[in-house]
């Protein structure tokens, strides 16, 4: 096991950012970890680091308890934040020697380091430009790189595709899938549910700082397996027409994305009729049902859209 988490309590001051939270990490999984922001996700990744003191329960990483100052752990995580941390004025190569250098990493073995990591992050021909240089994407995957030099037994991916274009997501994404299938244990935590779909051999979905669900994809859509979804397109949406379906009875949630309503109801109640003469006004362009996937598995236990939580 590389992760135990055991009911871990975090406060700052008055408010609760960690709510008994528990969870695992074996060796070679991929975690998805979802929730909304202000959630917990990015202090619980602090506290597993050692960068945040906890208030109760217990962290253990890789059989060794969490106190904050054991490095041992330390060098044996990559940690990818949501800012870009790395240094623009220099090259691509001369970041990956100073993270590098920061784990202790001698010169023959940093060098053969750098050009193995060059090409896994796609940038090999490209170690002599200066980062500045570089679009969104490119830094993204260079500040992936410098996580990456010291071989960690846990790697950390907070938010990595944030603001990024599409191909250099893909990239990411692909790099994500290869590490899975080498062995390498990640955790990674996204706004966007598809991504997590695309990774993770297990989920936990988390809200107001304690966890909520947590399993494998097919798990966690069996448990909503019998709810209806039901997409609605219109011309107009509003906020208001969403309370007013939100409060029919049967209905156990409504979000609105555009012009769509997504409107899960238990399986076998029919809501249709109640339904169209509340969205006659707004001109009714479309009614589909689906299959249910994580989103809304995340919609059905949180009551919210994880997109629009950014």
């Amino acid at each position: 096991m590389i992760l135990q988490a055991e009911n871990v309590i975090k406060r700052y001051q008055n408010q609760l950012a960690l709510d008994y939270f528990s969870m695992s990490i074996n060796e070679g999984e991929v975690i998805g970890l979802l929730g909304p922001n202000g959630a917990g996700k990015t202090t619980f990744i602090k506290t597993l680091i050692g960068l945040l003191s906890i208030d109760e329960g217990e962290i253990n990483v890789f059989g060794i308890k969490q106190d904050g100052k054991n490095k041992d752990i330390r060098r044996q995580i990559g940690y990818v934040t949501q800012e870009i941390t790395i240094y623009e004025e220099m090259t691509a190569k001369e970041n990956l020697a100073f993270f590098g250098s920061l784990y202790g990493l001698k010169k023959e073995k940093l060098d053969r380091r750098i050009l193995e990591v060059a090409e896994i992050i796609g940038l090999k021909d490209k170690l002599n430009q200066k980062a500045g240089h570089f679009s969104g994407g490119m830094k993204r995957r260079l500040n992936i790189g410098c996580a990456l030099l010291h071989e960690p037994k846990l790697l950390i991916l907070d938010e990595p595709t944030v603001g990024i274009d599409p191909q250099s997501r893909n990239y990411i994404l692909e790099f994500v899938r290869k590490a899975h299938e080498t062995g390498m244990t990640i955790l990674y935590t996204s706004h966007y549910i598809e991504e997590v779909e695309a990774v993770a051999s297990r989920v936990l979905i988390m809200d107001q700082g304690h966890p909520i669900a947590e399993g494998t994809l097919r798990e966690l859509i069996e448990r909503i397996k019998g709810d209806s979804h039901l997409l609605i397109d219109v011309r107009i949406g509003s906020e208001e027409v969403r309370e007013k379906l939100q409060a029919l009875p049967d209905v156990k949630e409504v979000a609105l994305n555009d012009n769509q309503y997504h409107v899960i109801v238990p399986g076998g109640v029919i809501v249709i009729d109640r339904i169209i003469p509340i969205l006659s006004s707004q001109g009714i362009v479309n009614i589909n049902s689906k299959q249910p996937n994580l989103e809304d598995v995340f919609l059905t236990l949180t009551g919210k859209q994880l997109r629009d939580e950014v």
